[in-house]
């Protein structure tokens, strides 16, 4: 792989993350924007994932029967891709789990 495939990749993820983490811009700074759901945030974050688990899988699925025209390189990557959101995934989930659970041990 090329330096401009790798630069591609990376910023791909970058987007994928800043889509993930909900980073709007506000009109104003001093204000904090109050107009983002939490869970419409996180299923869109999941869904994303799951999308890229799909197209990651389908594209395996065409390579294998030989119905594309993609190269192993092409489907090697995008496993990548979906092994990586995934784990990034995962990674959100545990820090979710353990904020929750500090929230719980606090003492009222």
């Amino acid at each position: 792989m090329d330096k401009s495939g790798i630069d591609s990749v990376l910023a791909q993820l970058q987007a994928a993350a800043s889509t993930t983490a909900g980073a709007r811009k506000s009109t104003r700074p001093e204000e904090p924007n109050s107009d983002v759901d939490f869970g419409e945030t996180l299923k869109a974050a999941v869904d994303q994932v799951n999308d890229t688990q799909q197209a990651a899988g389908d594209l395996t699925r065409a390579f294998v029967s030989g119905e594309t025209d993609k190269n192993l390189h092409e489907v090697m990557i995008s496993l990548q891709k979906a092994d990586i959101s995934f784990q990034s995934m995962i990674q959100v989930r545990n820090k979710l789990v353990t904020a929750y659970q500090e929230i719980m041990n606090m003492q009222v």
